[in-house]
């Protein structure tokens, strides 16, 4: 039996309606890199959560670690990350983000914001209001545990 509302609508074709369009979304932000999509992952990831190993960034970005020590290798090659012991297992190495890096983070990120900026702008007023009272939404269904 589908799952229905307080009002009695079917939620099955919401979920899928918002599915694609989420899709859609993130593959148009997407479109708007300035770099390798595998390289901005890591530079983001590292940015945001700090300094990781190989393997962790791997696991966190679900890939394989031979595939996230070639990207690690071209990053390092390209002077946006570096590589130094961990200090609490010498055996392993951290991954960190170095200025270059961090630059060119920014600049891919101010790439795809500048585009979401202009398609918001040619958005009417209540649309925006609209999407601006849906991200706290979004956000809390995208931390359900379900």
């Amino acid at each position: 039996m589908p799952t229905r509302t307080a009002s009695g609508t079917d939620i099955a074709p919401l979920a899928a309606d918002l599915r694609v369009a989420v899709g859609q979304l993130v593959r148009r932000l997407r479109s708007e890199n300035l770099f390798p999509l595998t390289q901005t992952w890591v530079l983001g990831r590292l940015d945001r959560e700090g300094p990781g190993s190989v393997s962790d960034l791997a696991q966190a970005l679900r890939v394989r670690p031979q595939s996230m020590a070639q990207t690690v290798g071209d990053l390092e090659a390209e002077g946006m990350v570096e590589r130094s012991p961990d200090p609490t297992d010498r055996r392993r190495a951290l991954v960190s983000l170095t200025d270059a890096g961090q630059a060119r983070i920014l600049a891919d990120r101010a790439a795809r914001e500048g585009w979401l900026v202009k398609a918001l702008e040619e958005l009417p007023e209540d649309d925006r209001e609209t999407i601006e009272r849906s991200i706290e939404i979004l956000a809390r269904l995208a931390d359900a545990d379900v």
